[in-house]
């Protein structure tokens, strides 16, 4: 019999319209890529069975939310029970860029995680296979906004060509085990501390 537990994690990917966030999750999860571009209304998601360190199997479910403001309000309600945040912002888009700390603080105020300063997240820099001329966004300022926002891991990827996607999702799938794994054992905790508690009020309140 197989000891490999199978796990369930839900992972979010944020960033303005157009950055490619569709596009990463269908090349992730299905390897096909379109140059077709069509807006997200709310958000959709599709899942993956993945291995992880070769002894665990979880299947991911990787939602894709609205970049458009007119629809950002109809994708917070998804965050709730995130296991992991992918931050995703296009090289060629300086202001897509800017905003990324404005989609984390924005995840953190509707998620509801119970640890937000130590809650996973992800940093992408997609669309890396554009000409070097259209690139605005570099390398080195990439890494220093993912150091500012706690060290988060970053990759510069190209979901038209698919550099660097099964490696970030990798990464983002190890985040999300541990989160998930850390909000179990913490849930655990709290359920084994109330029933010390209720044990506690039971003896003290005996009669007898």
């Amino acid at each position: 019999m197989s000891s490999r537990k199978k796990n369930i994690l839900k992972v979010i990917i944020l960033g303005d319209s157009g950055v490619g966030k569709t596009s990463l999750m269908h090349r992730y999860v299905n390897d096909k890529y379109s140059q077709q571009y069509k807006a997200t209304i709310g958000a959709d998601f599709l899942t993956k069975e993945v291995n992880i360190d070769s002894d665990k199997v979880a299947t991911m479910q990787v939602w894709d939310t609205a970049g458009q403001e007119r629809f950002q309000s109809l994708g917070v309600a998804f965050y709730r029970g995130a296991d992991c945040c992918v931050l995703v912002y296009d090289v060629t888009n300086t202001k897509s860029f800017q905003n990324i700390k404005s989609w984390r603080d924005e995840f953190l105020v509707h998620a509801n995680v119970s640890t937000p300063e130590t809650f996973p997240f992800v940093l992408l820099g997609n669309k890396i296979d554009a000409d070097d001329s259209k690139k605005v966004v570099s390398n080195k300022a990439a890494q220093e906004l993912a150091a500012s926002l706690g060290n988060i891991p970053v990759f510069f990827t190209s979901a038209k060509t698919a550099i660097n996607v099964d490696t970030a999702f990798q990464e983002i799938a190890r985040s999300a085990l541990q989160q998930n794994q850390n909000d179990a054992d913490a849930f655990e905790d709290d359920f084994n501390d109330a029933i010390n508690i209720q044990l506690d009020n039971d003896t003290n309140s005996c009669s007898c």
